[in-house]
């Protein structure tokens, strides 16, 4: 196999969230010598709805060298302990899906199987009590992980919720520090080459053009390169996840407590989210359009609001589901252009930073290897399917028949890899995890309890320990939790002490 030229000249069309993280990351960590010019409009306007995140964001962060204090003081970012789910298993229920694991495997065997274990012995908790996330986000408190593995707080995890706006910004200006060129325009033509298929260049207003080895794609749902020049193809995944419509909607903020977590209220025809922020609250229904009209929507989130408003609503319309490729030729779609799930789960920043992470390790030279180029295709692939699986989850495991909305999630058709999960689990409470999964084993439990299903037995192993052993360390380790978030200060003031906000609201 011959190699190719090194990739000379990076081209990002399209800023946001998603075109700043890759100028970012690309200007630090690809090879010197190669150029990074990056092409956005200030009259096309941005989603900017992905506020809430999940734990490797850190990870992001850290690799470009960031500093968490002044990434949140720039963003008016606060810290994420999980999510709450209101009313999703029936009306009247709530359960939180926490970062981190839940209790500690006792003889090799998995915390919730003794949890299960006890229950059919007659003992009814919420197993939430056993996740010291769990627990300090309940009393809105926070203190930062601890790397000593003997702490307490080493089992503390977190995210942020920031203004995804303020985030670009703040990433333009690193990118721009490490050498990205950004131009301002709307791109007019794509010119393909003739024998390979690749993207040439790009023309702008005023046949100004830019020319290019490596083009990202970060231009939104448009997917002006992947979709409309190169025509890679939309898999529709409305038959699992219905919702196709958002109306957005940014509050004051009321009072002085900041909640160390994003809440999902279910609605009649979907599901609200909230996302406290240190100088406002991010609020959005996401719903199916073929139950509810944008001015119903619009009057749902109105009243369902805890402050007074900030902006009038903003109607977002989406098509849930994917690129059938993601990369093609000299292409590679990164944020809403590579394919969109509703924000449920806080995945769409990462979504990002997964692509960008995989980019790196598969890095191309100008001969654009079909192996590369498969393989990352086959990862993302993978990556979307599972979250499409886990967030699919939330909607078939409800018991609400109140509106044709529910009736029809509960009812409706699932993937046969989610099918066989939830199979697996309602025997024996048991989970696996395949391709790297994204979402860790802990997470699974906590929507499937939180949701209602809850195994018909457990793991039989659970049985070869004594029960008379297992009761007191449950009653420890749920003192023991309950005592250390008591010592955490409360989210807001450990907010005020490390990283105040820099932005008026």
């Amino acid at each position: 196999m011959t190699l190719g030229s090194p990739v000379r000249r990076i081209v990002i069309v399209g800023g946001g969230t998603a075109g700043w993280m890759a100028a970012a990351a690309l200007a630090r960590l690809i090879p010197t010598g190669a150029s990074v010019t990056l092409i956005e409009s200030d009259t096309i306007g941005t989603v900017g709805v992905g506020e809430a995140t999940i734990p490797p964001i850190r990870a992001f962060n850290a690799m470009l060298g960031i500093d968490e204090a002044a990434f949140l003081a720039a963003t008016a970012g606060s810290f994420k302990l999980g999510i709450e789910f209101v009313d999703w298993g029936a009306i009247g229920e709530r359960y939180l899906h926490p970062f981190g694991g839940f209790g500690f495997d006792i003889e090799g065997v998995r915390f919730h199987q003794h949890w299960r274990r006890r229950r059919a012995a007659g003992v009814v908790e919420n197993i939430d009590a056993y996740s010291l996330c769990a627990v300090a986000a309940r009393a809105g408190r926070f203190a930062p992980p601890s790397p000593d593995p003997a702490s307490i707080l080493s089992q503390m995890a977190h995210a942020y919720h920031f203004d995804a706006g303020l985030y670009a910004r703040f990433l333009r200006g690193r990118a721009e520090r490490d050498g990205v060129t950004r131009i301002e325009g709307e791109i007019g033509d794509v010119a393909l080459d003739g024998h390979t298929g690749h993207v040439r260049h790009v023309t702008l207003a005023g046949d100004r053009r830019i020319e290019g080895d490596l083009f990202l794609d970060c231009s939104g749902f448009r997917g002006l390169l992947i979709e409309q020049a190169l025509g890679a193809g939309y898999e529709d995944w409305t038959r699992w996840l219905p919702c196709d419509r958002a109306v957005a909607m940014p509050t004051a903020n009321t009072g002085t407590a900041i909640t160390p977590y994003t809440r999902s209220t279910a609605r009649e025809a979907g599901w609200q989210w909230r996302i406290p922020l240190q100088h406002r609250t991010g609020n959005g229904y996401v719903y199916s359009s073929a139950h509810c009209s944008d001015d119903e929507a619009a009057t749902t989130l109105l009243d369902g609001v805890d402050g007074p408003p900030l902006a009038d609503p903003r109607i977002l319309r989406f098509t849930a589901g994917r690129r059938r490729k993601q990369w093609i030729g000299n292409v590679v779609a990164l944020g809403l252009a590579s394919g969109f799930t509703e924000p449920l789960e806080s995945t769409s920043i990462h979504m990002v930073q997964t692509g960008i992470s995989k980019l790196l390790a598969l890095f191309p030279d100008q001969g654009f290897s079909p192996v590369e180029i498969d393989t990352y295709n086959r990862l993302a692939e993978t990556q979307f399917d599972q979250v499409r699986d886990f967030l699919a989850l939330h909607y078939h495991a409800t018991r609400r028949t109140d509106s044709p909305f529910w009736r029809e999630a509960g009812a409706r058709a699932i993937p046969d890899s989610l099918a066989e999960k939830i199979a697996l689990w309602r025997r024996r409470g048991r989970l696996f995890r395949w391709e790297d999964d994204l979402f860790a084993e802990a997470s699974w439990v906590a929507v499937l309890l939180g949701q209602g299903i809850v195994p018909e037995g457990w793991d039989r192993l659970a049985d070869t320990v004594d029960a008379r052993d297992v009761d007191p360390r449950f009653d420890r380790l749920r003192a023991m939790f309950a005592d250390a978030a008591a010592r955490m200060p409360r989210h807001e003031d450990y907010l005020a002490r490390t990283s105040p906000t820099r932005v008026r609201a």
